[in-house]
């Protein structure tokens, strides 16, 4: 693991960074490497930011929806592939330059986002079938 120095030519940045690390209960290299990554990939990506969720942290379009709910919107299904962006900036009251850019960043952490859906989708079958469980006891 490679080891950065780091000077702070700007105290109360260096003393926002440990408030902020001591509140989340997270070491200072940690939300540092966290914001350093996170900066990098909306500076390559300007319509992402990142926003905090009841299950984590996660890339989102700017005042949209989560990236993982678009590309879900447009990965699979019956709709043909040419139509796909379109059908999910309708379906999201997107417009294609938002859609475009959940596809961009999608292009560049695929397995991330995969691996979210992939989630998502066990929880959901999960929840099902608890909910399944508890129709059968109602109905005996």
């Amino acid at each position: 693991m490679p080891v950065v120095s780091i000077r702070f030519s700007d105290h109360p940045l260096y003393e926002r960074l440990k408030k902020t690390a001591r509140r989340q209960r997270v070491s200072i290299s940690t939300l540092a490497e966290r914001l350093i990554d996170e900066g990098l990939r909306m500076d390559a990506h300007p319509l992402i930011e990142f926003r905090d969720y009841s299950t984590g942290r996660y890339p989102a379009l700017v005042g949209g929806p989560q990236v993982v709910h678009v590309i879900d919107a447009m990965v699979g299904g019956d709709v043909p592939t040419g139509q796909r962006r379109t059908r999910a900036a309708e379906l999201m009251n997107l417009s294609l330059a938002q859609v475009d850019a959940a596809l961009a960043y999608y292009a560049d952490y695929t397995d991330e986002i995969d691996a979210d859906i992939a989630e998502r989708l066990r929880q959901a079958e999960e929840m099902e079938a608890a909910w399944r469980r508890q129709r059968e006891l109602l109905a005996t």
